[in-house]
This record gives C-alpha cells, structure tokens and sequence, in this order.
C-alpha cells in the first residue's frame, strides 16, 4: 500500500511539473502579445484616486456609540449626533495622506513622485501630509529619488510628517529623516544608517571546468569586483572605498536633516525599536498612523492621495498565474506529506 501510494504521488509530481511548464510558457507568449499591444495603443496612464478619509473615520466613531447604546439614549444620541454633524465645520486646511511601501528597487517612486505633485498643485497655506512608510531600504539612487521627492513638499513649505508603523530602515530611513516629525508604533524599526553591498563570484568554479571568462574595460576602476572574474586584492579595497564613500553621503545627508543627532552613534548599521529610537533622537514620539488620523479627522480634512500604475494585461496574467502556481503546488506539497 505504502509503495503504491508514493508512486501515486511520483506519477502526480511528474504531471503537474509538465503542466506548470506548459502554463508559464502559454503565461510567457500571452503577456509577450499583450504587452506588444498595450505599447502600440501607448495606454500606459495610471489612475489618481482621491478619498476624503474624514467622513470615514467620524462614521465609525458614531457607529460604534449607536451600537454601545440602547432604547433612550440611542435615540438622544442619535439626535446630538445629527445636531453635532450639522454644526461641525472642518479647518479650512487639509491633511493629506500618501502611503509608501517600498521595495528593493524602489520602484514605487513613480507613483509617489504623481502623488506628491498632485498634491503641490492644489497646497494651500497650513496645508500638511502625513506619509505612512513602510521600508526595509535597497538601492541607493532609488531611495535618493523617493527621498527627493518628499523634499520637494518641504521646499514649498509643507509641513510633512512621517508614520513608522512597521520598518523604516537604510533607504526608508533616508526618506524618513526628510520630515519635520517622524513618529514610530512601539515596535517598529528604524535606523540601518549603513551600507551593503554582496556579490557571488563563481571564479574557481569555472576555473575547475575549464571554462575562461573574458572581461574588457576601459578606466582602471570601471570594474573593481566582478561575478565571473579572479578578484583583486586592489579590487576589493577600491569596492571597500566605494562603500565607504556611499556611507559618508548617507551620514551627511541624515546629519542635514537631524542636525541633533550624534550621526557617529548612529550610523553604525545598527537598527532601534520604538522607544530606543525616541530616546537617541532618531524618532521623534510614540505613536501609530491610525492614531494620528482618528485625532485629526475631527479637526480638519483628511484626503488620501493614492496614484496606482497601469498594469498591463501581460503583467497581470503572469501575476494570476504566479499566485495559482503557487497555490497548487503548496497544496500538492501539503497533500504530499499527509499522505506519508
């Protein structure tokens, strides 16, 4: 019986190894037409969306003191709700809201460089934003961009503020430190004011099969370590002074911005929780996005700003494909296992 049963599941194993490949290469030719497509019809806008988060907010505060109360005083709360409501009367200055989640590759720039310039055509005086971010960094001149462009709100003279409610370390902290306030939940992390910088080098693999690696440049430097080559001694200590040299601007650039900060305490790659980050002058108060938006949704407007990409059919199928792979081979793993 046992013998029959791991055969049963060799024999699916096998199966769905072919029909995976069959659905990604079918994946692979739609979204190579698709996307051909979508580039000569040029449709490539995304969508704006605006939402008044205010409304929202007051709405569920009253709904759940209707649902606390009963007979009587349900129905006089009713009543001071509606008299309270048609009295009420916001500032006339707003409260933006954009969120960022960054990735490795920041690419999530595009759609805050969209937001923040919507938003600089219709600022008025008294105006703020208050950005939820999100990020663990990545790569340096993506995370220089997303942090240029929170600086643009500042030099119009916008008040920005900035809500840690996960991680906002190495390039989420750049961005960050950008604020005239940053406030972090009690266990989100900030800090990693360092840089990495890793590469695999299969040199003495290739060396061992006999395979040879040609490599032309012009400038002593313009590759100092590389994937395939026989590094240098000279070569790592140029890459070293490279690092180095990135780090300094980053330290500058934070020490701009945080002029109290002792940036040598700092800037030692390390990362702080919450409070450990209040108390060295990383963060600025405890708090979370969601507090700061119930408290000011009483006093003003409270807009979220939200820019989302066109995706293109292509993108999305391979993305529908992706998470249905997925999805049938962890249940065949799963199944897999139950059975032995």
């Amino acid at each position: 019986m046992w013998e029959a049963l791991v055969a049963l599941v060799a024999d699916y194993g096998a199966f769905l190894l072919k029909t995976l490949t069959i659905v990604f290469a079918l994946v692979f030719v739609i979204g190579m037409i698709a996307n051909a497509a979508s580039r000569q019809r040029g449709d490539s806008k995304g969508e704006l969306t605006v939402t008044n988060l205010s409304d929202e907010l007051r709405d569920d505060s009253d709904e759940m003191r209707m649902s606390l109360s009963k007979g009587k005083a349900r129905k006089q709360l009713g009543k001071e709700i509606k008299k309270a409501r048609d009295a009420e009367k916001s500032s006339d200055t707003r409260l933006f809201v954009v969120e960022f989640k960054g990735s490795i590759d920041a690419r999530e720039v595009e759609s805050l460089r969209r937001e923040v310039t919507a938003i600089l055509a219709v600022a008025q005086p008294g105006d703020e934003v208050l950005v939820k971010l999100e990020s663990g960094g990545g790569v340096v001149h993506g995370y220089g961009l997303a942090a240029a462009q929170l600086k643009r709100l500042k030099d119009k003279g916008v008040k920005l503020t900035i809500a840690v409610d996960k991680v906002a370390a190495s390039g989420g902290y750049m961005m960050a430190c950008i604020a005239d306030k940053i406030v972090a939940a009690p266990f989100a992390i900030v800090g990693s004011i360092g840089v990495l910088a890793q590469i695999p080098n299969f040199h003495r693999l290739l060396k061992k099969n006999d395979i040879d690696f040609e490599q032309i440049t012009a400038g002593e430097y313009k590759r100092t370590l590389t994937l395939f080559g026989e590094n240098t001694e000279k070569g790592r200590e140029k890459f070293k002074e490279d690092i180095e040299s990135v780090h300094e601007l980053f330290k500058k650039f934070v020490k701009e911005h945080r002029p109290s900060l002792d940036i040598d305490a700092v800037a030692t790659g390390e990362i702080w929780y919450g409070q450990e980050a209040v108390d060295i002058g990383l963060v600025d108060e405890i708090s979370t996005s969601d507090d700061l938006l119930l408290a000011t949704a009483f006093e003003r407007d409270v807009i979220k700003v939200h820019y989302k990409p066109k995706v293109k059919l292509g993108e999305k199928l391979a993305q529908h494909a992706t998470a249905a792979v997925e999805l049938t081979v962890l249940k065949w793993w799963q199944n897999s296992r139950f059975m032995r």
